[in-house]
């Protein structure tokens, strides 16, 4: 699974795919799909995040 995160690191369009439901992963269980995705999404909300 390590492979399929790095490859959509490399490939952000891929994610936006896969968020649309326009993509899916073979072979990656859709529990599995869901915890990638909420991590994408958590790894956007933190760079977004304003520390004071």
């Amino acid at each position: 699974m390590m492979n399929v995160i790095q490859y959509l690191e490399k490939n952000p369009e891929l994610v936006a795919l896969l968020k649309s439901q326009k993509a899916s992963l073979i072979g990656i269980s859709s529990m599995e799909q869901k915890a990638i995705l909420d991590a994408f999404n958590s790894e956007v909300e933190l760079e977004n995040s304003v520390w004071l």
